[in-house]
């Protein structure tokens, strides 16, 4: 017997606005998650080329700490474990501005930033160290020469790598509804349970993530043939 998909269902009572608010929500973790993974991403590799053994095997703990435990679990340490060490006054803040959604932020982005300081190490080693020796020998400081000189051709080397980090942040924002976020999985989630149509909104929902990745990586594609270090 065969089943006619109805998808009208899905504009039926607030179905529409959950969907719409969980798209919202989603790409504000998104977003959120990879400014500071890029941020601490960036932090980690300008550690890296400090040549200090400490900061070389804190980097190296942090990285093998990220990249070896699901981040499923992160976000539960995250959300369940990191409160209880603070004050009562901290965790009253946090649980007075959405603590699962800022709490996912902070896991996402801190796993993701793990994978992004890796890709920007490689970008850091394929540039000549020469280029650093004639930075500093121009009067730059450390900083200036890593900000000015190295991270800018790192970055555009390590773009394509970048890219795909991005995608596959956005996807694991999927996973922040274990905590009760309200985004785009877990309204689909409430729709489905509520309206009993499973291949409608599941089948929305997947051409919705297929649709944001597709355009992640066609604007990646773009910033790829702008900023390519063209070689001869």
């Amino acid at each position: 017997m065969s089943t006619k998909l109805d998808f009208s269902v899905l504009l039926r009572e607030d179905y529409p606005r959950l969907i719409i608010e969980g798209i919202s929500t989603m790409l504000q973790l998104t977003g959120y998650a990879w400014i500071l993974a890029m941020a601490v991403g960036i932090l980690l590799a300008l550690l890296r080329m400090t040549r200090n053994r400490w900061a070389e095997r804190g980097v190296a703990l942090f990285v093998e700490y990220h990249q070896n435990v699901p981040m499923l679990v992160q976000i539960f340490l995250w959300y369940f474990g990191v409160p209880t060490l603070l004050p009562d006054s901290v965790q009253l803040w946090f649980n007075q501005r959405h603590s699962e959604f800022l709490f996912a932020v902070i896991a996402v982005g801190l796993c993701m930033s793990a994978y992004i300081s890796e890709s920007l190490r490689s970008g850091i080693r394929a540039i000549p160290g020469s280029q650093m020796e004639a930075a500093r020998a121009l009067g730059l400081s450390y900083l200036k020469a890593s900000r000015l000189v190295i991270l800018p051709q790192a970055l555009r080397i390590a773009l394509p790598t970048l890219v795909s980090h991005t995608v596959l942040l956005f996807k694991n924002t999927s996973l922040a509804m274990v905590v009760g976020v309200a985004e785009l999985t877990y309204a689909t989630r409430e729709i489905e349970s509520q309206s009993f149509h499973t291949i409608e909104t599941y089948l929305l929902t997947t051409v919705i993530y297929l649709g944001i990745s597709l355009l992640i990586m066609a604007g990646g594609a773009m910033l790829e043939n702008r900023y390519r270090i063209k070689t001869r």
